[in-house]
């Protein structure tokens, strides 16, 4: 007999999650949205394990425990929370909770704590739920111990290319949802900002699902023309329009049973958005050009700089294509809210640049990663890198020093001796100004002017283009100009 949970948490997204995936493991489910409700049917049915959030929207998920425990004592209550705090741990262990996990969920951790909950003898369970002293002790002083510090350690993925997992903790939420999305066939959207690694992260969710194996295929539709775009999604036939001089298979059916990656969703013309509505729909497309309707099947993750919701809400974005791809959706935290992380992708990136130009330098001078965990990094870990691999070759030996550096950083760093008071002790005396280049002051205001309009677009390149009245391309070019410096 199928063993039955209640789930309680008033994220629906997270509920529907957690259903599916243990009815796959052999469980039987119901969900609750609020304490209210949870503890309505907890009373109409039989439950052998509760899992609670901790914070609900109409009372917190201790309370809910109380009246569980007195209800039934020997129901098995399992607190979930997003809050790691051990004093919320200690609670609902004295209240009664056999055991407490911190959501975005690993998958294996909650299974594994469901089962040592079910094969727990009554008088373990009998320990914890009186709140026993030993174990509440026992508790404390494995949880609250300094956790040792992880290694560096570089994971090859199975396309055998090494990627970096960080160790700060908005690394390792966003670990942990990549962990549980992936083995959906859920769409979803990636926000974030430009050099996020939204690639990166869509390729991990492929090779961590079943579809693993199967094509992964990339498409970015900010480069593309609304000519070209429905060509490169469905393919087209021979003699479809001028230069279609053979047929061509189209992103959907080089990625048919895998994954397909459409960077910079929001750049599609509202009638290829039309036409990838109905493929989303129906499972099959035409080619441009042809008659013949093929089948397909296709997981879609896209990815946007600009949130998609206020984009449909503005008319340039279709509301029912937003709502097809948004089964779930992840946040990818910009380089400056990762701090943890700087310095590991630092040797990461010196790392691959050392095997790359067959080098070895031997790391960074110490005013160096100051001013990495300083700069505000707005191209995110595509700038870092090209930073690294730009400092590794201008460096023959020895350590990476700032001289090598491109200015923008380093004025980042400096920024505040553009003039630097006298240091007499004349009350009368005058400011002594730095030298500045008339020509490096010019490209630093229209440097910072390019980067001030890309952080108010949310680095949209193609919106960013048109405030500044230069085209796409121009924009391109003058970024990689300054990344080169």
């Amino acid at each position: 007999m199928k063993k039955k949970i209640l789930i309680i948490d008033d994220d629906f997204d997270m509920c529907t999650l957690l259903s599916r995936f243990l009815d796959k493991k052999g469980y039987q489910t119901e969900v609750a949205y609020n304490g209210n409700k949870g503890l309505a049917k907890f009373n109409e049915e039989h439950f052998d394990i509760v899992l609670c959030d901790f914070r609900l929207g109409d009372k917190e998920g201790k309370d809910v425990l109380v009246k569980i425990k007195e209800a039934r004592p020997k129901t098995i209550v399992i607190i979930i929370t997003g809050y790691s705090d051990i004093k919320i741990a200690v609670d609902v262990i004295k209240l009664g909770a056999f055991d407490y996990i911190t959501k975005p969920l690993i998958p294996d951790e909650v299974i594994n704590v469901i089962e040592k909950a079910l094969k727990a003898s009554p008088s373990e369970q009998i320990g914890i739920i009186a709140g026993n002293d030993s174990v509440v002790e026992t508790f404390t002083s494995s949880t609250s111990a300094a956790p040792a510090k992880p290694k560096k350690s570089y994971v090859v993925s199975p396309n055998d290319q090494e990627y970096l997992v960080g160790q700060d903790g908005e690394t390792a939420r966003l670990y942990k949802q990549i962990e549980i999305v992936s083995q959906t066939n859920y769409s979803i959207i990636l926000y974030g900002e430009s050099g996020t690694g939204k690639e990166v992260i869509a390729k991990t969710i492929h090779e961590s699902s079943r579809r693993r194996g199967k094509p992964f295929i990339a498409m970015d539709c900010g480069t593309l023309s609304k000519e070209l775009a429905g060509s490169e999604l469905f393919g087209h036939v021979k003699g479809a329009f001028t230069g279609a001089i053979t047929d061509k298979e189209g992103h959907f059916e080089l990625a048919n049973g895998g994954t397909l990656f459409l960077d910079e969703v929001s750049n599609l013309a509202l009638d290829v958005q039309a036409s990838l509505l109905r493929v989303i729909q129906e499972r099959k497309f035409k080619r441009v050009g042809g008659t013949k309707e093929t089948d397909v099947d296709v997981r879609i993750i896209v990815a946007s700089n600009e949130n998609l919701q206020e984009a449909y809400k503005k008319g340039k974005f279709r509301e029912d294509l937003y709502h097809r791809f948004n089964e779930f959706s992840i946040n990818l935290p910009a380089l400056r809210e990762r701090k943890g992380d700087i310095l590991l992708f630092a040797q990461f990136f010196l790392d691959k640049t050392n095997e790359e130009l067959q080098k070895n330098i031997e790391g960074y001078e110490d005013d160096v990663e100051e001013m990495f965990l300083k700069y505000a990094w707005p191209g995110n870990l595509r700038e870092f890198r090209n930073v690294v691999r730009r400092a590794v070759l201008l460096t023959s030996s020895g350590k990476i020093k700032s001289s090598v550096l491109p200015w923008e950083i380093t004025q980042a760093h400096n920024e505040n001796e553009f003039f630097r008071p006298s240091n007499s002790n004349n009350e009368g005396a005058q400011p002594k100004f730095k030298e500045i280049d008339l020509k490096d002051a010019a490209a630093k205001a229209e440097y910072d002017t390019i980067m001030s309009v890309l952080k108010d677009v949310n680095f949209n390149k193609t919106k960013a283009a048109e405030i500044l009245k230069i085209d796409r391309k121009t924009l391109y070019n003058k970024i990689k100009i300054y990344e080169s410096l």
